[in-house]
């Protein structure tokens, strides 16, 4: 198992590293509405015993990213606000027509899923598609994954006291240790990135966001398993070996990416 999660990094971190280098806006749009609509198609599946999600519009929601950049950016959120006040509509006239074999359950099941997972996401192309986006993205990336693989480190070394039942395997000591890594690792790419792309960014600043979105992250990491356990399952899928699915590898990604986008729009 750790094998496959390694090499599932080692083969998935460069592609994703070489679209978010090289990739236009749009490529990135395309890029998370496809992300988007794997998790929610896992999300829904993760459901079906016990309900029946409306799954066709959770699959139609993700477009939205796909056209993030195409709406002029004056309209965009007033198009996703409108776009919820549709799904809502569209939900109670599902229940309505199917004279309530479709339970109202099954539409908050729903909805709840397409604001978690693609709103949540819609934010990465947004913040994507700033000044300096293509650097920004990153401290995304370094919030999530960098809390995770240091949290796992240092909780394997050191990790004596259980954090929460919700995840047995996480200690207190990993989540620290993997907070202050996450900070560390974003205060050397800051450096760089001012260094070598003639930014000036503040190091303080840049070490209280990244503070407040790797605790975050972790909150994310949680809210996921919350689901997991709430509907018995040990992952989403099985899409990436040694990780689960789709859902499980972008889980704190989704949670923090709104948070990221208005904390980092305030140093541009």
């Amino acid at each position: 198992m750790k094998l496959k999660r390694v090499l599932s990094g080692v083969i998935g971190l460069p592609i994703v590293a070489l679209i978010l280098i090289y990739g236009n806006i749009y490529i990135i749009d395309i890029f998370f509405a496809v992300i988007a609509l794997l998790s929610i198609y896992e999300y829904m599946n993760a459901f079906k015993k016990e309900y029946k999600p409306v799954k066709e519009l959770g699959y139609l929601s993700c477009i939205i990213i796909a056209f993030i950049h195409i709406i002029p950016k004056e309209y965009i959120l007033l198009t996703i606000a409108l776009f919820i006040t549709i799904i809502i509509a569209l939900l109670f006239m599902k229940v309505i027509a199917s004279n309530m074999k479709t339970k109202v359950q099954d539409i908050a099941i729903t909805f709840f899923g397409i604001c978690y997972i693609v709103f949540f996401l819609a934010f990465i192309p947004l913040l994507y598609g700033m000044q300096n986006g293509k650097f920004l993205i990153w401290f995304i990336l370094i919030a999530a994954w960098g809390t995770d693989t240091c949290a796992y480190f240092v909780g394997v070394k050191f990790g004596k006291h259980k954090f929460t039942k919700i995840s047995p395997k996480k200690s207190k000591e990993g989540c620290i240790g993997g907070t202050l890594g996450s900070v560390i690792i974003a205060i050397i790419y800051t450096i760089c990135i001012n260094k070598f792309a003639g930014l000036e960014i503040s190091y303080a600043y840049i070490a209280g966001i990244t503070f407040v979105l790797s605790i975050l992250s972790q909150i994310g990491d949680l809210a996921a398993s919350t689901i997991k356990r709430t509907v018995g399952i040990k992952d989403f899928g099985n899409l990436i070996p040694g990780h689960g699915g789709m859902l499980d590898r972008i889980d704190s990604i989704i949670f923090i990416a709104p948070f990221a986008y208005f904390l980092l729009n305030l140093i541009i």
